[in-house]
């Protein structure tokens, strides 16, 4: 034991004190280890709790500049999507102008069509009018049996291919009363023809904007010979024109192929001249 504890550099003291065996000292080596792990633990110093020290400046500029480079991505995903944006609305715009011009030769073609219905009817209008009315020279004259006021009368003729009936002397005139008299026999209708004086009272046009130079206006009965004549016209048959700036427009009528005036917005029937 000795020659072991002068190998180890023990002091030989200690084999003396406790030569029986190894309890007592082995509590004695552990009483000491646990002293030196105390004054380890002692000598260990504690974080301090207290205030955290200020960023320092380089702190500052890292955090900004990190700030700034999340911005400027930002700004970049923005410009892309203004891009596509951008991209899109071309798109959508020249979609816009094709549609745009398919809708103007549609338009077109629409109108086409129209004129060439309006042709189609005015053609099959004149026609009907010369195969199912009175054929007269260069001109055909066809009765309408709707009743419309003048200018509404004007209008369905020119849509049909013609215009209002405008005789332009004796012959037609007795010509058209013959017709209109075996057409509406034995009743007596006024009809209206394509004859007035709205631009001036007085001036009588037909609707091609030519003046009348032949008139039939009716006249009241005259009195018999030896009769005293009446000073005052007769109420159910005046001598025509007689309804001033009220009327107008001129209608002739169905019996005996004279002329009147009336309120043109009057109803009535009416009669076509086309052209043959």
């Amino acid at each position: 034991m000795q020659h072991l504890q002068e190998a180890l550099g023990l002091p030989a003291g200690r084999g003396d004190e406790n030569p029986a065996g190894t309890v007592e000292g082995k509590e004695d080596w552990e009483m000491e280890e646990d002293q030196g792990e105390e004054e380890e633990e002692e000598a260990t110093p504690t974080p301090s709790s207290g205030p955290s020290p200020s960023p320092t400046p380089e702190d500052i500029v890292t955090y900004i500049l990190g700030r700034l480079a999340g911005l400027d991505a930002g700004l970049h995903q923005l410009h892309v999507r203004l891009h596509a944006l951008d991209t899109r609305v071309v798109e959508l715009t020249q979609g816009l102008r094709q549609l745009r011009n398919a809708a103007g030769d549609t338009r077109d073609a629409v109108q086409a069509l129209q004129e060439a219905q309006g042709r189609a009817e005015r053609e099959h209008g004149r026609l009907e009018g010369c195969l199912k009315g009175l054929r007269l020279g260069h001109k055909c004259f066809l009765l309408s049996r709707d009743f419309e006021a003048q200018a509404a009368a004007q209008a369905r003729c020119t849509a049909r291919g013609g215009s209002l009936a405008q005789p332009a002397d004796r012959q037609q005139m007795e010509a058209l009363t013959r017709y209109l008299r075996a057409a509406l026999a034995p009743y007596n209708w006024p009809v209206w023809l394509g004859v007035h004086d709205r631009r001036a009272e007085g001036l009588y046009l037909f609707e091609n904007g030519q003046r009348v130079s032949f008139f039939a206006w009716h006249r009241s009965p005259r009195p018999e010979l030896g009769a005293q004549p009446s000073a005052s016209p007769h109420p159910l048959s005046p001598d025509q024109p007689n309804g001033g700036t009220l009327e107008n427009c001129v209608a002739q009528a169905s019996d005996d192929g004279s002329w009147w005036d009336h309120d043109c917005q009057r109803r009535l029937y009416y009669v076509c001249e086309f052209p043959f």
